[in-house]
């Protein structure tokens, strides 16, 4: 299985990070999205000085369109990862429940990027398979129900991390990584820590970043 990494917008009032989503290209299930990117409310995107692109654009790079999308993950249900979910209204969104009470419970914006009239959640309570080699691994603590995507291929797993690290110093660092200038990494520093060593533990070959370019190795 191919992972591809799609450039979906850029930061700059948060240290000018990137935001990437990926496509996981699966044999039999088909193209499989990790996260959406940000959407279109004037106030958020000048609030957040987002420099914006549509999904669909990132995917033509790879010859790609949004109806070849069969599912979409979604790592956490923040502005900067569900933005573009109803541009795959025909697809289900795969959610631990957790993380959708949750989001429903804050609202703001980002509940109505994700929860549109025809969004069809896959609801999840814990680890899951979602195809063959595919699967989801929580990793609470940024959210209470952040999950991290790990895909089977050649050499041993892939994980796409989400927000469970921001960047590859913090994800390499764990508990000792400098947040200083973070804010916003965890919403319960325990859960937090203790899923990431739990991701450490399992030895992706790779890990993707969804806010760095950079791919880590094991």
């Amino acid at each position: 299985m191919e992972i591809v990494r799609l450039h979906l917008a850029r930061l700059d009032a948060f240290n000018q990070i990137p935001v990437h989503g990926f496509v996981i290209k699966h044999p039999r299930a088909g193209a499989i999205l990790v996260d959406t990117g940000v959407g279109w409310p004037t106030e958020l995107v000048k609030e957040w000085k987002v420099v914006n692109r549509h999904a669909a654009d990132a995917l033509a790079e790879h010859d790609l369109s949004p109806a070849d999308v069969k599912i979409v993950i979604n790592s956490h249900l923040h502005f900067d990862h569900c933005g573009q979910n109803a541009v795959f209204k025909h697809a289900p969104f795969y959610i631990q429940r957790s993380e959708l009470d949750r989001a429903r419970k804050e609202g703001g914006v980002a509940a109505q990027w994700f929860d549109f009239a025809e969004a069809r959640f896959e609801l999840l309570d814990g680890d899951s398979d979602i195809a063959e080699g595919v699967r989801v691994v929580t990793t609470p603590g940024h959210t209470v129900g952040h999950q991290s995507v790990f895909v089977d291929t050649d050499g041993g797993a892939s994980v796409m991390i989400g927000d469970a690290a921001y960047t590859s110093d913090i994800y390499r660092d764990v508990d000792k990584a400098d947040l200083s200038t973070w804010p916003g990494q965890h919403a319960n520093r325990r859960d937090w820590t203790r899923s990431l060593k739990k991701v450490h533990k399992m030895r992706p070959r790779a890990i993707h970043f969804c806010h760095d370019t950079r791919v880590l190795g094991s």
